[in-house]
C-alpha cells in the first residue's frame, strides 16, 4: 500500500487516475490543458503515482512557444522585470525604487537595500529625539551609567539595578573594594531614575 506521507500527494476519495484503463485513485497532479493565468486558475489532470511520473517524464514546458518565447524563458534572469509588491509604489515605503527603473536586477537590489539602511536611520533618529525629548540631560546620563536605552520601563530599571548591585557590591567579590565607585554610580542613577515622570 502506497505512503499517504508521499511527498505531492492530494487524497480524495473518489477520484480516479486519468490515464486510460487506469483503475487507481488520482491522487497527483499535473498541469491541464488550460495554465494559470489571468483567468483564473488553471485545470489540473489526476494521476496515479506510475502515471504521473510517466506523465513528468514526456512534459514540455516549452510547449507552443516560438524560439524567441523558449530562449526569453531560458534567460537567467527571466521575471525579473515582473515588478512584485515590494516595489510597487503603494509599497508603503514612498521612495521605494521600482524594478522597471533598472537595467540590471543587482541595481535594483541594491538601491532597495539603500532605502531600507535610509529609512531605519530616519527611525534611529526620530527614537533618539523622543528619547531626549522624554529624559531630561540628567536622566539621559542615569541611563548611560546603567547601560539602559530610551525604551526602559520601570519593571526593566529594577532588573538591571539589582543585577548591577550584585555584580559591583564588595560582599559579592570576596570583600574587594575595587569596584566600590562604580556601585556608588550605579546607585546614584537609580535613585534619578526611579524618580523619572517618564518611567511612572
Amino acid at each position: 500500500m502506497p505512503s499517504p506521507r508521499f511527498h505531492g500527494r492530494v487524497e480524495s476519495p473518489g477520484r480516479r487516475c486519468e490515464a486510460p484503463g487506469c483503475r487507481e485513485d488520482g491522487e497527483f497532479r499535473a498541469p491541464g490543458r488550460r495554465p494559470n493565468g489571468f483567468d483564473g486558475p488553471g485545470e489540473w489532470r489526476w494521476f496515479c503515482l506510475q502515471h504521473v511520473r510517466e506523465f513528468n517524464a514526456g512534459y514540455d514546458w516549452f510547449e507552443g512557444m516560438s524560439a524567441e518565447e523558449i530562449l526569453h524563458a531560458q534567460s537567467p534572469v527571466a521575471g525579473w522585470q515582473t515588478e512584485s509588491k515590494a516595489f510597487r509604489p503603494t509599497a508603503g515605503i514612498h521612495d521605494a525604487p521600482r524594478w522597471a527603473d533598472y537595467a540590471d536586477p543587482l541595481d535594483a537590489i541594491g538601491a532597495r537595500a539603500r532605502t531600507i539602511r535610509s529609512r531605519a536611520e530616519r527611525e534611529a533618529r526620530a527614537a533618539q529625539d523622543f528619547a531626549r525629548s522624554r529624559f531630561s540631560r540628567e536622566e539621559s546620563a542615569a541611563l548611560e551609567v546603567m547601560g539602559l536605552g530610551s525604551d526602559t520601563d520601570a519593571a526593566r530599571l529594577r532588573r538591571r539595578y539589582s543585577e548591577l548591585v550584585r555584580r559591583y557590591h564588595p560582599d559579592r567579590n570576596g570583600g574587594d573594594r575595587a569596584h566600590e565607585a562604580k556601585l556608588t554610580a550605579v546607585v546614584d542613577a537609580y535613585q534619578v531614575l526611579k524618580k523619572s515622570a517618564a518611567l511612572a
